[in-house]
């Protein structure tokens, strides 16, 4: 069938499972606009005051339902205004695809009214991006798109669309949804290495972040520091990975986390990473982290091994595909003496808010908050000390 590259924009979305898209119109994608008027009753679209504000509920859709968040946004001053929330959701690696009109492509380069090179402008703060020039190429694009945004360590993807391309006409053959890319083969030799450094540590600590969210591997990780008696922190990309109250789980590490967790990192003989950066948050003082531990750190992403930290082992993986590996290779443990220890930290070094009647502190607001909410319920919150 013969659709327009707006008809074949929706319609490849559709097809990949996309029912919400976040976005603020403007003249270069008044094409799109006017069929995702028709396509009202099969795909949601979500005026934002802002595009700053399309770009960061495109990312937090994203985190909430784990799939892929659609923000779009019009050339120009509304494809710059996109940027900050494309960051966000390339530093936390988070699925996304950012769709931007341009100018017509016989103006592209003429420094045509509201034309900017966002491809390059985003080019660092993406997994990759596309300018589409034929709209024999526009659902193929999509397609990759969503497949590049998904596969190994999520992340953003923007396409910009020329105007004319949005209202050209061609044939348009549906496809089925772009799947994820097989994750890289684990390597058994260090699955092997790394189960034996855990089964020989006497004074274990995991540390986790968002990857084990990422990789849907919350199950595993409580199933392995239960098997293996190892008590674990997180950074705050891991909050909401392991429950707050399970009696393994020492909070966060780093300047805003807890000094116990800190000093059961210092003190520990093996931390193991799983799906998490080495940040300055975390790691302060790099020269001095964890300088009396043999370190492993699990990542999909090559590039995050040694990058910050020197680490002794490192297993490139999926979070999920490396605990299913490892978890038969793990001993019974009882690191009894370990946590006593940390206990006589905590019971030290931590801070202990105390109530008062006289005014309402933060620390009770947070607590009648905890007790009114369920499991499922979500919280979103500013930026600031408070988040910490």
């Amino acid at each position: 069938m013969k659709l327009n590259g707006s008809q074949i924009l929706i319609e490849t979305l559709l097809e990949q499972g996309t029912d919400t898209i976040f976005g603020y119109p403007g003249g270069a994608v008044l094409n799109i606009y006017d069929e995702l008027y028709k396509y009202s009753d099969r795909i949601r679209h979500v005026l934002t005051a802002h595009e700053q504000g399309a770009s960061h509920a495109a990312d937090g859709y994203a985190r909430a339902t784990g799939k892929v968040g659609v923000c779009l946004a019009t050339s120009g001053p509304g494809a710059t205004n996109l940027v900050t929330g494309i960051a966000t959701a390339y530093m936390d690696s988070i699925p996304m695809v950012a769709i931007t009109g341009n100018v017509g492509t016989s103006f592209i380069g003429r420094d045509s009214f509201q034309e900017v090179y966002i491809a390059g402008i985003t080019m660092p703060i993406t997994k990759h991006n596309f300018v589409v020039r034929r709209i024999e190429e526009l659902a193929d694009t999509v397609r990759l798109a969503f497949e590049i945004a998904m596969s190994g360590r999520p992340g953003p993807v923007l396409i910009d669309i020329p105007k004319d391309v949005t209202a050209a006409v061609c044939e348009f053959e549906h496809k089925p949804a772009a799947q994820k890319r097989p994750n890289p083969k684990i390597e058994q030799e260090q699955i092997k290495k790394m189960a034996d450094m855990i089964n020989r540590s006497e004074r274990p600590v995991i540390f986790f972040g968002g990857g084990v969210i990422a990789s849907g591997a919350s199950e595993l990780l409580e199933e392995l520091i239960h098997r293996a008696d190892i008590p674990a922190c997180h950074a705050m990309m891991g909050i909401g990975a392991l429950r707050c109250d399970d009696p393994l789980n020492m909070g966060m590490i780093g300047m805003h986390g807890w000094v116990s967790a800190g000093r059961a990192v210092d003190k520990a003989d093996l931390l193991i990473a799983l799906g998490t950066r080495f940040s300055d948050r975390v790691a302060t003082k790099m020269g001095d982290f964890a300088t009396g531990a043999k370190i492993v750190q699990v990542d999909i992403d090559p590039a995050e091994v040694n990058k910050n930290i020197a680490v002794d082992h490192n297993v490139i993986g999926d979070a999920r595909d490396v605990l299913e590996a490892l978890l038969p290779m793990i001993d019974h443990a009882d690191h009894t003496p370990w946590k006593q220890q940390i206990e006589t930290w905590k019971t030290r070094m931590d801070y202990k808010p105390k109530d008062d009647d006289s005014v309402l502190r933060p620390h009770q607001l947070m607590r009648k908050i905890d007790e009114l909410i369920s499991k499922d319920d979500i919280i979103a919150t500013d930026v600031g000390q408070h988040q910490m």
